[in-house]
C-alpha cells in the first residue's frame, strides 16, 4: 500500500533535487565565463607588463639584466611564505620578431613561437596551456604569457563543490523537515482513521471529528453520508420483517385452524367448507406476500437512471389494456379520458403501473356491481394528474388520514392494506403526490400527480 506521507515526500524531494542540480549547473556554466574572463583579463594584464617592462630596457645587457633579475624573483616564491601555489603553474616566454627567445620563466615549456596572436591552447609534453600571445612588431618583441588548464579547472572543481556541499546538506535536512512537516499535517488524518477504527462496530452515528481541516469536510460528509444509507436501510429491513412477521402471523393461524376442522370434520359438507377456507385463506396470503415483495423491491431507490423518461397518456393506456378485461369481467365499466398533448415525465413507467394497478384494484373493491370507473388524465403547464374516480360509498373522515399506514385496512375483506402505501412509495420515487378524497355528488376520488419534464426536454 503506497503511502501519502512517503510519496508526498518523495515528490517534493525530488522536485527540490531536479532545482539544485538546474540552479547548480547554471551556477557552475556562469562561474567558468566569469572565470574565464577574469583569468582572460589577468593574462592580457600580464603580457602588457611585461611588454612595458622589456620596453624600458631596448638593448640587449639591459634585457639580460632584466630578465635574471625576474627569473631570481621568481625562484624566490618556491622558499617564499607570501606566495601561491599557483605560480608554478603560470609562465610567461619572450621572442624578438625573428623567433629568436629573449627571455622566459624557470617553468616555461619549451615551444616554438606561436603565429596566431591573441588566446590560444597548446598541448605542451603532455599538458594543456592556456596563453595569451602578445605582438609588438615596434619594438622587435613577441610576448606570451600562460596558465596550465587545470589552474581555471580545480577552481570550478572548488566552486562547484563549495556550491553543491551546502545544497546536499540542506537538502538531507529538509528532507528530515518535511517528513516530519507532513506528519504532522497528516495527523488530523490519522486521527479520523483511528477513530473509525475505534468505533463500535454496531454504532452507525455521525463520525465528529473536531477540530476538522476543511481538506477532510468533504470525507467526513460523504462516510456519515454512507452511514445514514446504512441506517435507513437497515431501519427499513426492520420494519419489513416486523411488517410481514405481523401480517403473516394471523393468516398463518387460520390456516392452521381451518385446516384443523378440515381434519377433525364428521361429515363431508363440514370438510369441504374448511377445505375453502382453507384455499380462501391461502389465496389471501398469496396476495400479502406478493404486496409485501412488491414493498420491498421498491423501499431502497429505484436503479432506473435520469434519461427514462416516458409519456404519461401511453403509460396510464397501457395500464389500462393489461386491466381492462378484469375489470369489464368483474361486471363495471371502464373509462379513460386524456388530451391529445403529450405529457413527459422522467422515471420508470413499470413503477406507474403498480401504483395504477393497486389504484384501480381499490376502485374495483368499493364500487357497487354495474357501476363505473372512470380514469382521468389532467396535464398543465408543469404538472399533471392522473384521477381515478370510482362509485363507491366514498372514504369516512375519520378513516382518511390513516389509509397510508401499512396494513391498515378501511374494511375489505380481502386486503392486506398494503396497496395505498405502495402507491406512497412510487409516488415518492417519482417526485410526485398521491391524494384521495371524495367526490362532491358520491364516490372517492385517487389523484395521483408528477411533475412533467420542460418541452424543451421532451
Amino acid at each position: 500500500m503506497t503511502s501519502i506521507r512517503r510519496r508526498t515526500v518523495g515528490l517534493v524531494l525530488t522536485l527540490l533535487l531536479i532545482g539544485t542540480l538546474l540552479i547548480a549547473l547554471t551556477n557552475i556554466h556562469d562561474s567558468q565565463r566569469e572565470i574565464g574572463e577574469i583569468y582572460d583579463a589577468q593574462l592580457a594584464q600580464s603580457a602588457r607588463i611585461l611588454q612595458g617592462m622589456l620596453r624600458a630596457a631596448p638593448r640587449a645587457e639591459g634585457r639580460q639584466a632584466l630578465h635574471e633579475s625576474v627569473t631570481a624573483a621568481l625562484a624566490e616564491a618556491t622558499d617564499s611564505p607570501y606566495g601561491h601555489r599557483y605560480e608554478a603553474k603560470m609562465a610567461f616566454q619572450a621572442w624578438n620578431a625573428s623567433g629568436a627567445p629573449l627571455m622566459r620563466s624557470p617553468n616555461a615549456p619549451a615551444f616554438a613561437l606561436p603565429t596566431t596572436p591573441g588566446f590560444t591552447e597548446l598541448i605542451l609534453d603532455g599538458e594543456g596551456w592556456y596563453g595569451f600571445l602578445l605582438p609588438d612588431p615596434d619594438h622587435d618583441l613577441m610576448l606570451w604569457v600562460g596558465e596550465r588548464d587545470e589552474v581555471r579547472a580545480d577552481l570550478v572543481r572548488r566552486i562547484l563543490r563549495h556550491t553543491l556541499t551546502p545544497h546536499l546538506i540542506g537538502l538531507v535536512l529538509l528532507s528530515l523537515l518535511a517528513w516530519l512537516a507532513i506528519g504532522w499535517g497528516l495527523r488530523p488524518l490519522r486521527r479520523m482513521a483511528a477513530l473509525i477504527r475505534h468505533r463500535d462496530p454496531e454504532s452507525l452515528q455521525p463520525l465528529r471529528l473536531d477540530p476538522l481541516p476543511r481538506e477532510l469536510e468533504p470525507m467526513q460528509a460523504a462516510l456519515n453520508r454512507l452511514l445514514l444509507q446504512i441506517e435507513q436501510l437497515l431501519q427499513r429491513e426492520r420494519r419489513f420483517i416486523a411488517d410481514a412477521a405481523h401480517e403473516l402471523r394471523t393468516p398463518l393461524a387460520v390456516l392452521r385452524l381451518h385446516a384443523q376442522n378440515a381434519l377433525s370434520a364428521q361429515t363431508g359438507g363440514a370438510r369441504d367448507e374448511a377445505l375453502k377456507f382453507v384455499v380462501s385463506g391461502t389465496d389471501r396470503l398469496t396476495r400479502v406476500v406478493n404486496q409485501l415483495l412488491i414493498l420491498a423491491r421498491l423501499e431502497p431507490r429505484p436503479s432506473w437512471s435520469d434519461e427514462q423518461r416516458f409519456d404519461l397518456r401511453t403509460a396510464v393506456g397501457a395500464t389500462l389494456e393489461e386491466l381492462g378485461p378484469w375489470i369489464l369481467d368483474k361486471g363495471f365499466d371502464l373509462s379513460f379520458e386524456a388530451p391529445p398533448t403529450q405529457a413527459r415525465v422522467r422515471g420508470d413507467s413499470a413503477m406507474l403501473g403498480i401504483a395504477l394497478q393497486n389504484l384501480l384494484t381499490n376502485a374495483v373493491n368499493v364500487s357497487p356491481p354495474g357501476g363505473e370507473i372512470q380514469v382521468r388524465l389532467d396535464v398543465g403547464d408543469d404538472w399533471a394528474d392522473i384521477l381515478i374516480l370510482d362509485q363507491g360509498p366514498g372514504i369516512p373522515a375519520t378513516v382518511l388520514p390513516r389509509l397510508f399506514e401499512r396494513f391498515y385496512s378501511s374494511g375489505a375483506a380481502n386486503g392486506a392494506g398494503l396497496g395505498l402505501s405502495i402507491v406512497q412509495t412510487v409516488a415518492q420515487h417519482l417526485n410526485g403526490r398521491i391524494e384521495l378524497g371524495n367526490q362532491p355528488d358520491g364516490g372517492a376520488c385517487a389523484r395521483l400527480g408528477l411533475p412533467l419534464l420542460p418541452a424543451a426536454g421532451a
